[in-house]
């Protein structure tokens, strides 16, 4: 599965329970330093099992590079990396390939590859894919970092409980357990979590995502929009299902004389009063933040007993879902959805 934009090309490259993920970067060009450190602290960020509101299944995701890094520097061949998994359950999908699970692409890839179809942990489209996307998107924030463009993200709700939004100040919570900006809003959606779980059952919510620093007149018009390709990215991360930038679908009641933003200059660049554009404007970027918010379903593995059908006896039946799974996934994809933004940010500009 390869994502391409601009001289970057990402390929990513296993299943959930297969022997280990790979990942191979083209494009980054020789000479760029690379933080190992401050690769591994991003990708933590994701790593399941580290509290009671994500699975227990316990991955380190500790990458090892097999090429294109050497003594800290990219080396200008292709990067790529191996993520193993080392802690597969597989005897808890025994019936899955006969009995799909509901809002589960079970079924679907089970039409497309027969039997043949990996469905343990979701197979090719399952979450734990998303750490190979991290390890790609770690990369390309150091590098936009390095350019002074800056990616960063939040929780913005979960099940209806909302956070602080980035559109008043925007500030960087990576190095909190739970990514909010009001911590008060985050034990609020803590407990709405454990009361998912405690009841078998999970919930969804939002991302909110910001780019700052970054210059005017970055993307082009119609197919090669900023915007599409940021949209395009981001719902390759498994569970999206909306995304909106600026002030997305509360345009719809809005006059033109309140959306649009106006003109002002500091006497150096020139801004906007408002970003209800959400920093792109024509598919190009406006030099004001862009911001995008994205709408993740809930974890569809759920310990409730849900309606289902047997595929070979052609008949309704019930389904309990047993195995290690996240009540709320919307935590951990906080990094994922800031990787796929950092990869077509830097795709743009390289």
């Amino acid at each position: 599965m390869s994502f391409n934009i601009g001289k970057l090309s990402v390929t990513i490259a296993g299943e959930s329970h297969a022997k280990a993920l790979s990942v191979i970067i083209e494009g980054i060009p020789a000479g760029v330093k690379i933080d190992s450190f401050k690769l591994r602290d991003f990708m933590k960020r994701r790593v399941p099992g580290q509290n009671k509101y994500s699975t227990s299944r316990n991955e380190t995701d500790i990458p090892i590079i097999l090429s294109g890094i050497k003594n800290g520097f990219s080396t200008g061949a292709p990067i790529s990396a191996m993520i193993e998994n080392s802690d597969t359950r597989s005897r808890d999908y025994g019936e899955r390939l006969d009995v799909p699970r509901p809002a589960h692409a079970d079924y679907p890839a089970s039409v497309k590859f027969g039997e043949y179809f990996d469905f343990c942990g979701g197979g090719q489209f399952s979450g734990r894919l998303t750490a190979a996307m991290c390890f790609a998107g770690g990369i390309a924030k150091q590098l936009l970092s390095e350019k002074g463009i800056e990616v960063c993200g939040h929780i913005a709700s979960i099940h209806g409980i909302r956070d602080e939004s980035y559109s008043s100040e925007i500030s960087d919570v990576s190095g909190k357990e739970f990514p909010v900006i009001s911590d008060a809003a985050g034990e609020l959606m803590k407990a709405e979590i454990d009361k998912a779980r405690m009841s078998g059952d999970s919930v969804g919510g939002c991302i909110e995502c910001a780019v700052t620093g970054l210059s005017p007149g970055i993307g082009d018009a119609l197919y090669g929009g900023l915007d599409g390709e940021l949209a395009k990215a981001v719902f390759a991360v498994p569970a999206v299902k909306g995304v909106e930038f600026g002030a997305g679908f509360d345009v719809c009641g809005m006059l033109g004389s309140e959306n649009n933003d106006a003109y002002y200059t500091d006497g150096t660049d020139i801004k906007t009063v408002t970003n209800n554009h959400g920093g792109i404007l024509g598919g190009m970027s406006s030099g004001m933040p862009i911001l995008l918010r994205v709408a993740m379903k809930p974890t569809p593995s759920i310990a409730m007993k849900q309606n289902s059908v047997s595929l070979s006896k052609h008949k309704n039946v019930e389904l309990e879902i047993i195995g290690r799974h996240d009540p709320c996934v919307v935590p951990r994809a906080v990094p994922c959805i800031e990787s796929m933004c950092a990869l077509v940010i830097l795709g743009k500009i390289l």
